[in-house]
């Protein structure tokens, strides 16, 4: 484990000082100091269990009884002080450390969090965006679900939900409210994707509406009858390679990228298959690891929009294409 990667999931939440990182029989193992005691608290209140991979490296913080890190080299980190010099690969220099006692005496009132290896989601994310967080967002937010209002009845299902929120993270289960037709829930994997959605779908069209996107006051969607279940559909996109999925959430745009062709394809095909749903401007046939792939440009960001509900995951020359958003400007 990297200390950039470190830094850049434990600094959202304070100026990180100093970080050590030594092996234990336990595993990898570090010590993050905090400029502030209130960081080091903010920190292990937020992302305490969250994993930094996805699925893996699930962070276990504890308070240390140490007061002061000593750093003397740079592959150790000490952020007050960037001429360090660097030190070889090997043991830290910090002798006393992987020793037992120094990393779980609880202080609450301690600026130096520590934990082993099994650590979070919030490291995939960090990494995603760049080594932070983009603008607006908490990453300390636990509401799953959100409140979808104004859509448009005649036109929206659960399906079509799926294809545009399952954009911005995995979906556990959709609602549609029978006594408000133009308003469902959206139960998302984690707090951090239900802020991705707020952030993004917030008054984006669908089928001539503009969407209002709130967090819910309900904290997860009460399985039933009037429930459509989620939870282990293949086409969930986070299942796998959930970090390269956060890099590519955006706000709607008028290009989208259509994956999962056939290797015989032929643009003339793909547009039969979309112009439904808008004007399209421009298309992109290309080939990206030996695998066809398109860029399809629509007039606007509403007729996008629609093309992805309707036609992610439907079947074009015997394979359901795969369909998101292209932050490109342009063919």
């Amino acid at each position: 484990m990297r200390v950039e990667v470190l830094h850049q999931v434990f600094s959202p939440h304070g100026f990180v000082e100093k970080i050590v990182t030594f092996q234990k029989s336990a595993g990898f193992q570090a010590l993050i100091q905090y400029q502030l005691q209130q960081s080091a608290v903010t920190a292990r209140n937020s992302i305490q269990g969250r994993n930094i991979y996805d699925g893996c490296c699930q962070l276990d913080i504890q308070f240390s009884n140490l007061d002061e890190l000593q750093v003397n080299y740079n592959n150790e980190r000490d952020f007050t002080n960037p001429s360090m010099p660097s030190e070889q690969k090997g043991r830290s220099s910090q002798s006393g450390y992987g020793d037992a006692g120094g990393l779980y005496g609880l202080q609450p009132g301690a600026r130096t969090v520590g934990f082993p290896q099994d650590m979070s989601n919030a490291f995939a994310i960090a990494a995603a965006f760049g080594g932070g967080l983009p603008p607006g967002f908490s990453g300390t937010n636990d509401r799953c679900t959100v409140l979808v209002s104004n859509l448009n009845p005649d036109r929206i299902d659960e399906d079509k939900l799926f294809n545009l929120f399952s954009i911005y993270g995995n979906i556990v289960r959709i609602k549609l409210l029978c006594n408000k037709p133009d308003h469902a829930l959206v139960q998302m994997g984690d707090g951090f994707q239900a802020e991705l959605v707020v952030h993004f779908l917030k008054g984006a069209m669908l089928f001539g509406k503009r969407l209002e996107v709130n967090f819910s006051k309900y904290s997860n969607i009460t399985t039933g009858a009037d429930t459509r279940e989620y939870t282990n559909l293949s086409l969930n996109r986070f299942n796998k390679n959930a970090a390269k999925n956060y890099r590519y959430c955006c706000s709607p745009t008028k290009m989208i990228h259509v994956s999962t062709l056939p290797q015989d394809i032929a643009e003339e095909e793909i547009m039969a298959h979309l112009e439904e749903h808008g004007s399209i401007v421009n298309t992109k046939l290309f080939e990206m690891n030996g695998k066809k792939q398109a860029l399809v440009m629509f007039e606007n960001e509403e007729h996008a929009t629609k093309a992805l509900v309707c036609k992610h995951a439907t079947p074009l020359a015997g394979l359901a294409i795969r369909i998101s958003y292209s932050q490109l400007q342009g063919i």
